[in-house]
């Protein structure tokens, strides 16, 4: 997933100012803009700077607000100003500094610390964990039949979420009841209307990086879309095979001869929806 927004909308951009620890460029407090720099350069400044104190953190551990001037160079009424700004985006959090030994008098300095949010900001090795996982699955324990059986029972117990919204919506309301369920996890999801159906179309996959290794994830998903919306789907494009966004064709159903969407089971047989799962992750020819 590139440049990932937190579950609130808030927190830093995953940008390579955070990513690296190289030098960056940055309108300090303690420097004079040139006249007429434009505003957005200003702000570009800032957000390298508020970037700066947030890596510091992460590379030292819970900084109080002296630790942090010290090592940036700024001052602390500059500390203090980026700290706020980034308490009030969840990014970091302020807590009560131990003290080791006899206590000084005063209140102790508070230290600030990264929250789960503020370090999903930085790189993660999740993709590559779940990739190793799934090797190690398809080496260990059948292949690629293997993988698709954990796909499958994965994607079956996220759907668990959406089936209630999708039984609640009328039978021509159901792949939009569906794409907003996506769209609450992340998958920027809609539905549109299209020749003889409709097509829901995948604007994120938060998997993309492990669907590219294991399209078995795309034909799982393929099959619960089918067996959400109680109907044949097909998968015309994914993003894990390149294309821009993954689009599923949903034909057309009149109300009357509408199924009811059905009970989603744990697992499901190899054979169910063969045909719509083998387009998974591939364009038609």
């Amino acid at each position: 997933m590139q440049g990932t927004v937190d579950r609130a909308g808030r927190g830093l951009p995953r940008s390579e100012e955070l990513r690296n620890n190289g030098v960056v460029k940055y309108v300090g407090e303690d420097r004079v803009a040139p006249t007429g720099a434009p505003q957005e350069e200003l702000a570009t400044g800032e957000r390298s700077t508020r970037n700066r104190v947030a890596r510091s953190i992460l590379d030292h551990g819970p900084s109080t607000v002296a630790e942090l001037a010290g090592r940036l160079g700024l001052t602390h009424a500059a500390v203090r100003r980026h700290l706020d700004a980034l308490v009030a985006d969840d990014v970091v959090q302020p807590r009560e500094q131990r003290v080791y030994g006899a206590r000084t008098r005063g209140r102790p300095a508070k230290a600030f610390a990264l929250t789960e949010c503020g370090r999903d900001a930085f790189d993660q090795s999740y993709d590559q964990l779940a990739v190793d996982a799934l090797r190690w699955i398809a080496e260990r324990e059948g292949g690629d039949d293997a993988v698709l059986a954990f796909a499958r029972a994965r994607f079956a117990e996220q759907a668990e979420g959406y089936r209630e919204a999708i039984e609640a919506a009328g039978p021509e309301k159901r792949a939009e009841a569906l794409a907003k369920a996506l769209s609450a996890d992340g998958y920027a999801a809609t539905a549109r209307s299209a020749p003889v159906g409709e097509q829901l179309c995948q604007h994120h996959c938060p998997v993309v990086h492990v669907a590219e290794k294991f399209p078995q994830l795309c034909e799982a998903e393929t099959e619960i879309f089918s067996r959400l919306l109680g109907t044949h789907v097909q998968r015309l494009a994914t993003i894990a095979h390149g294309d821009g966004v993954c689009t599923t064709f949903i034909p057309k159903a009149s109300p009357a001869s509408a199924p009811p969407a059905p009970q989603l089971a744990p697992q499901l047989s190899t054979t169910t929806h063969k045909a719509s799962a083998r387009t998974a992750g591939r364009n038609p020819a």
